[in-house]
């Protein structure tokens, strides 16, 4: 970690999962036909950008160490889709993922990386790369490991896509459950604290 002076000015993050969050979650999806996009998500990117967040990415992307698809393929369809957001007026900072599972990976992908939420190796890699000040930035995750992740990075707030009750996952007074993206405009802050 660097060591941050007390007036240490950063910029704020808008961390995203993918499936579930930026796209309908219908399993190790690596396929544009296959891609639907969430409703709401390029209206809150745009908020996002307009309240000058980075818009980073991070995604366990397992389906990879599996064996399901290739790199290769999850980089043609993320190129795809960060060419959507441009088009909608929503630059993506940088996309980060995840492609090992500590069981089921194949080779070099079986492995408890760091970079697997909920650990928090690909916020901080973006925490660093950006300059980003952790303590304002947001998160949105559609599963406990997300949150896990970004309380473990120091994400100030970490908000919860989804039904489910995730408290027995994460300590209740650590995240905010929202149903839909349509009311998460409300969280972005216009001024760094």
């Amino acid at each position: 970690f660097i060591l941050r002076p007390n007036n240490f000015m950063g910029k704020k993050a808008l961390f995203l999962d993918r499936d579930g969050v930026i796209n309908v979650n219908y399993g190790y999806v690596h396929k544009i036909e296959d891609f639907e996009f969430i409703d709401g998500i390029f209206d809150l990117a745009r908020a996002a950008v307009a309240k000058n967040y980075v818009i980073c990415i991070v995604t366990n992307q397992a389906g990879i160490g599996r064996g399901y698809y290739s790199e290769a393929d999850f980089h043609s369809l993320t190129d795809w889709m960060c060419e959507q957001f441009r088009m909608e007026g929503a630059v993506i900072g940088k996309v980060y993922y995840s492609p090992y599972h500590p069981i089921y990976g194949l080779g070099k992908y079986k492995k408890n990386h760091n970079s697997r939420k909920p650990q928090p190796g690909m916020f901080l890699q973006a925490i660093n790369e950006f300059n980003i000040d952790a303590d304002c930035s947001i998160l949105i995750g559609d599963k406990a490991t997300d949150i896990q992740a970004g309380v473990a990075a120091g994400v100030g707030t970490n908000i919860y896509l989804g039904e489910a009750d995730i408290s027995q996952h994460v300590s209740i007074d650590h995240y905010t459950r929202i149903s839909s993206l349509a009311g998460v405009k409300s969280f972005l802050k216009d001024e760094v604290r």
